[in-house]
């Protein structure tokens, strides 16, 4: 039986569903990722595993027990805000050792455990300061602590990384798995950010219109996208429109344009209208004049970021993105004519109904 389970978990205001009915089960020490856009569900979501909201339909089961309607502080979860919501008046010590006291912990074992969680989100010599006199990072690791004081089952993260900037969101990333890993603890992150999920996560669940629309490991939630909705929200690609001329026992002979591709189908049937969808960094560009050249197309922009390219060439088939490693050259300019390649496994196929 796994650890924490949703089953036909539902939240209805009135006629609009705001969450449909969501299973799914997390293993004990798994971090599990709730990755959508705004308006998803993926909130109204933690916050009914929380209890803060009270579900329409469907069961919360913990290690075996029903918590469905059981009392947010009976629940024995840590949670911590987008906002933090760390108590303005109260130093970091008191801040951190709100919920020991809520829990009428003795002083002695309060002061220990509050020593210990500020240790591990290296804060130790901070617990006289007031959260004003904190940078972001430091804020943020407050609240962590303060979840973990507890000693909780289970940790739900809401959008927590939401207000850090982009490089000590990314230095946070590795400080908080880290901890979750040490301490082997249960935990569901809410993200719209699909990097912070990949990066941290053993699986994702990826959310759309309050359903969860595909689960997998982050390889396979972004190589093996199950819908039009998960293709295009996870990462950058490039969608093709097709249709299908042809089955065979391992690809799909699919006619895009002037153009015919074949493309593996994993045993899966199609027929009719599909799409088909490459990543930009399975994308090469070759010589225009190679044989081996998918397509012919003209590079009408070249961006330089850092640690790769981006390129967006005009095709028969439209704009084609490619994502190109910087090994310290320059690419192909914008008005240069480029061939485009790539493999026939770098191409997914799904049905053109297969929103999510």
């Amino acid at each position: 039986m796994s650890f924490l389970t949703l089953d036909g978990l539902g939240k209805a205001y009135g006629e609009f569903n705001a969450v449909e009915s969501i299973s799914l089960s997390i293993e004990r020490g798994e971090f599990v990722s709730l990755l959508g856009p705004s308006g998803c569900g993926k909130t109204t979501t933690l916050q009914m595993v929380a209890g803060f909201v009270e579900p329409t339909r469907g069961r919360i089961l913990l290690n075996g027990a029903d918590i469905t309607r059981e009392r947010p502080e009976k629940r024995g979860m840590g949670i911590v805000f987008q906002s933090y919501a760390l108590f303005p008046h109260m130093t970091v010590g008191n801040n951190v050792g709100f919920g020991l006291d809520m829990r009428n912990v003795t002083r002695g074992e309060r002061a220990a455990r509050v020593a210990e969680v500020l240790d591990m989100v290296r804060l130790t010599g901070l617990d006289k300061r007031y959260p004003r006199e904190l940078s972001g990072g430091q804020r943020q690791r407050v609240a962590i602590a303060r979840a973990l004081a507890i000693r909780p089952q289970v940790l739900l993260l809401d959008e927590p990384m939401s207000n850090l900037d982009a490089k000590l969101r990314e230095d946070m990333h590795v400080e908080l798995r880290a901890i979750q890993k040490k301490l082997g603890i249960t935990t569901i992150l809410v993200t719209h950010d699909q990097v912070e999920a990949m990066t941290m996560s053993d699986r994702i669940a990826v959310m759309h219109g309050g359903r969860i629309v595909q689960t997998g490991s982050p390889f396979d939630a972004y190589e093996k996208p199950e819908s039009v909705f998960a293709s295009g929200f996870l990462g950058k690609t490039n969608a093709l429109r097709g249709i299908v001329e042809q089955m065979n026992d391992r690809c799909a002979v699919v006619r895009v344009g002037a153009s015919v591709m074949k493309v593996p189908h994993g045993g899966r049937r199609f027929e009719g209208d599909v799409q088909l969808y490459v990543r930009p960094e399975r994308v090469a560009l070759i010589d225009s004049s190679s044989m081996d050249a998918t397509l012919q197309g003209r590079v009408t922009t070249c961006l330089f970021l850092g640690n790769h390219w981006m390129l967006q060439i005009d095709t028969p088939l439209g704009t084609v993105r490619a994502s190109l490693p910087n090994l310290g050259t320059t690419p192909p300019q914008e008005g240069d004519t480029v061939g485009v390649h790539w493999s026939e496994d770098a191409v997914r196929i799904l049905a053109e109904t297969a929103h999510g």
